[in-house]
């Protein structure tokens, strides 16, 4: 995760595990609350959640797990927790030795010896925050990268050269590459679309999304089995699997058991109530759609630009550049934050950040897809935002 503004912590959908997540009352938070975060005074400064835990790194450099693992420990910098492991970036054991890329069991409470251990070279700021406690630093990692996800030591393949990456995504199945000049790049299997190609056949070796040629981007998120990005104007593009209505596009799952939301993107119906059909522009039904094997644009309410997205395994948010946050798709947990359980195939505001009268500017979803052991498992994906 990228160094974050200082601001409030909010969360919502499964803590069944009792993994802090807004107030902590029940199984599940269907709509955001202000995250209550180990120890007094936390001033947290990255979260990472698993399904059945959640990570927190404060800014002195504490790691604090919530949920089915515990433990405490000092000296990170940061941390990305699935339930195979807990990676953390750890100081080295004297000023100017670098880092130390750590893979733990997440049930160890980080005691013994890790399963593995990579040793990076000293960082190029180098410098502790004043009172002597070490800086949150980066992962050295492509931003929102999942790479060390194996209790072996992480092996290395390097791409072609002219790839220069700025952000690396990893699906259930696939990995979505964004280049310094903006070009988007997908490979790995392609059954469900996820790879834009407009084919479902699989690519071995990073191939540019034709689709997007001459269209610069300036962000990518990769959900179990779909993909997103942001142009850098603000327009959304996205493809792959549609089960959930992750894509936005009218689903027929949903339709069936009565939860497809139809209607414009800014919300629910003045009177509350779901649309039990999906319909079209012009009122009639529109075709389901299950793959979407090549980009397609999103739109939002008119003069909205977005600005950074995630997935989870079979659901989407967006945060707009007014600091609105959007969510569709898998709703089952609360994990879309509108106060109830339903999942949605159109994009619907978040209202409780409007009526509160924040703005959201990061956030990250649980990608259970992200886990290699057991891809697509769990079934949470709740949310955690800053505003």
């Amino acid at each position: 995760m990228a160094e974050e503004r200082r601001g409030s912590w909010f969360g919502f959908g499964f803590c069944g595990f009792g993994q802090a997540l807004g107030s902590g009352r029940g199984r599940q938070v269907h709509s955001p609350e202000p995250l209550q975060t180990p120890g007094e005074d936390a001033d947290v400064c990255r979260v990472s959640a698993s399904w059945s835990y959640t990570a927190f790194v404060t800014r002195g450099g504490r790691l604090e797990l919530s949920g089915s693992a515990g433990c405490a420990a000092g000296g990170c910098r940061d941390a990305w927790a699935s339930e195979a492991l807990l990676v953390v970036l750890r100081a080295g054991p004297g000023r100017g030795a670098g880092t130390e890329l750590q893979a733990w069991a997440p049930g160890s409470a980080l005691s013994g010896e890790p399963l593995w251990a990579h040793t990076v070279g000293p960082e190029a700021e180098g410098e502790d925050a004043p009172g002597g406690e070490p800086q949150a630093g980066a992962l050295p990692l492509l931003p929102g990268a999942r790479a060390y996800v194996s209790p072996r030591p992480p092996f290395y393949s390097p791409l072609a050269p002219e790839l220069r990456a700025r952000r690396l995504e990893l699906g259930a199945e696939h990995a979505l590459l964004l280049d310094e000049a903006g070009q988007v790049f997908s490979w790995g299997q392609g059954r469900h679309g996820q790879l834009g190609h407009g084919t479902l056949e699989a690519e071995l070796e990073p191939r540019p999304l034709e689709a997007l040629q001459g269209v610069p981007m300036a962000e990518v998120a990769a959900g179990g089995w779909h993909s997103v990005c942001v142009s850098e104007t603000g327009d959304i593009y996205i493809w792959g699997w549609n089960e959930s209505g992750q894509l936005a596009l009218p689903s027929r799952s949903l339709a069936e058991v009565g939860k497809t939301a139809a209607g414009e993107a800014s919300g629910p119906k003045e009177d509350g109530s779901d649309v039990r059909t999906a319909e079209g522009e012009s009122g009639g039904l529109a075709p389901f759609i299950a793959i979407q094997p090549f980009p397609a644009l999103l739109d939002l309410p008119p003069g909205t630009d977005a600005v950074k997205a995630s997935c989870g395994s079979r659901h989407t948010a967006v945060v707009t550049r007014t600091g609105e946050l959007y969510t569709w798709g898998w709703g089952k947990y609360g994990q879309l934050g509108h106060e109830d359980t339903s999942s949605l195939d159109r994009p619907r505001r978040v209202e409780y950040f409007v009526d509160k009268r924040l703005q959201s500017f990061l956030f990250s979803t649980d990608q259970s897809n992200q886990n290699v052991n057991c891809p697509g498992r769990k079934k949470n994906q709740y949310i955690f935002l800053k505003g």
